[in-house]
């Protein structure tokens, strides 16, 4: 049975206690002796894994980053050197007596090969899915039935969050793919004897038949991808469908701001659903897990959950690698205290948060697990922008978002970012394209956006183009890709 209600109202020092008796567990049971890349270094850093015995401890042990997962010509598949391998001569060195005891009376009593089909059961990977990163290279995280378990726990965790009762009828939307998002709802659904359809997006049954399903099964809870549930429920209001139905709505695999929400509160207003509860969700494929708003009034956030028996988080001072304090911003870095499959140690989430983690107690539902602040930007998404030849801007392109969602009269939106001329050396040239109401006043929005921009980001674009709605759908990819194509870098590298 999960000890999640009691481990979410554990004191700071009791979650304290179970986190460094777990780090240490893991490291030198399972991390160390079964894990080829950790293995290696731990012994070129020439740290013992006995000295790692606290939170602190951890600081000893060099980060990991994405582009240590990548192939080299060496090591095509060096994702793999990340996946537990335990041997028979492994498991004797290193594993604690008590349990290698309990191994030796089971195979005295049910005999070997029932001692090693548990162990293979443990370890060997039977399931994966796949990064979709800003480096083009597919990397596989790889899951052993112990691992979606996990998955299992985290998907039934996050739904307590929600307050779903498995009464209820949930319907799935995220695109179907061998990505976290989809899987971790439909493993999520059965660990708590759910109803729930999964559609697989637009891309698998088209709008039309997604919004079909959603008028057959009334679900009360819709989930899926921030940019294509606005699609779907702005097509719906469109053709005039009821949906006084739904009452929570739950997103992830992207960024979800307070006017976004805004937004889909008052389509679903629109279509009879009052006052329903809309949560933003945070997961990465390295993790092979997610975590959870709880309910919380319009206007705030309480933060993502955390699950402190089943790993760490860090944050750190991205240039320096300096641990911040408790609500300090910086870059967000993971560590496994429960994985078999693919493990990993301190690993660069390349996620900045703004508010870092708390670790004081909810105010709206009482758990005193730790939450990370609810603003979260990819660090890739802050660029330099060449936008003249002798004076650059560096920007975040998550403040380009913001501004453009906080526009009641925009109903879609793109940015293109390119050179001048196509030409390498040129500068940056700053596009935006934009779908606007019927009734707006599209040189006055024009200027409006312009400004707005500008106070936001200190860039102003050099066009902004009015398009059709059918015309952005299409550029975005919202009904045929996994992730809607937002804000399109096209600037040409220079050659070497």
């Amino acid at each position: 049975m999960d000890p999640w209600n009691r481990i979410a109202h554990l004191s700071r020092e009791q979650i304290r206690t179970l986190q460094n008796k777990k780090l240490a567990d893991f490291i030198n049971h399972q991390l160390y002796p079964f894990s080829p890349y950790y293995r290696k270094l731990f012994d070129e850093h020439r740290i013992n894994p006995r000295q790692i015995k606290t939170l602190e401890d951890l600081r000893q042990i060099p980060l990991t980053s994405k582009t240590d997962f990548l192939p080299s010509p060496e090591n095509p598949e060096k994702f793999k050197d990340f996946v537990l391998q335990p041997d028979n001569l492994k498991i004797r060195q290193f594993w604690p007596a008590l349990r290698l005891l309990r191994l030796a009376l089971a195979s005295g009593v049910r005999g070997s090969e029932f001692v090693r089909r548990q162990i293979t059961h443990e370890y060997r990977p039977v399931f994966a899915t796949f990064t979709t990163g800003t480096t083009n290279t597919p990397v596989s995280f790889l899951y052993s039935p112990y691992d979606i378990k996990n998955l299992y726990t985290s998907g039934a965790r996050m739904l307590n969050l929600f307050n779903i009762s498995n009464s209820e009828r949930v319907v799935n939307i995220f695109p179907f793919a061998p990505h976290l998002a989809f899987w971790q709802v439909v493993f999520g659904g059965l660990s708590s004897d759910l109803l729930i359809l999964s559609t697989g997006g637009g891309k698998v049954m088209t709008t039309e038949g997604n919004i079909t399903a959603i008028l057959k099964m009334r679900p009360s809870v819709i989930l899926g991808v921030p940019s294509y549930v606005y699609h779907l429920l702005r097509v719906a209001e469109g053709k005039g469908c009821r949906m006084e139905f739904v009452k929570r709505v739950v997103l992830g695999a992207a960024a979800v701001s307070e006017p976004f929400k805004q937004k889909l509160r008052s389509l679903l207003d629109l279509m009879g659903a009052k006052e329903v509860a809309i949560f933003g969700t945070y997961g990465f494929t390295e993790a092979r897990s997610a975590w959870a708003e709880c309910p919380s009034k319009p206007g705030t956030s309480s933060g993502y959950h955390l699950y402190p028996d089943k790993e760490i988080f860090e944050v750190i001072d991205s240039k320096t690698g300096e641990v911040k304090k408790e609500g300090e911003e910086g870059e967000l870095v993971y560590t496994a205290l429960d994985s078999r499959g693919s493990a990993l140690l301190r690993y660069r989430t390349g996620d900045f948060v703004k508010g870092g983690i708390t670790c004081e107690p909810c105010p709206y539902c009482g758990k005193t697990v730790g939450r990370i602040a609810s603003e979260i930007t990819r660090i890739s998404d802050i660029q330099g922008l060449q936008l003249s030849k002798i004076k650059g801007s560096l920007v975040d392109l998550s403040h380009f978002a913001a501004v453009l969602n906080n526009f009641p009269s925009i109903v879609e939106w793109q940015m293109e970012i390119r050179k001048k001329d196509n030409d390498p050396h040129e500068v940056d040239e700053l596009l935006v394209y934009v779908c606007a109401t019927d009734s707006v006043d599209q040189n006055q929005l024009k200027e409006d956006l312009k400004k707005s921009i500008a106070s936001a980001t200190e860039v102003t674009p050099n066009q902004i183009i009015f398009t059709s709605l059918p015309e952005l759908v299409k550029r975005l990819e919202l009904e045929t890709a996994s992730k809607e194509k937002r804000i399109l870098d096209l600037r040409p590298k220079p050659p070497p």
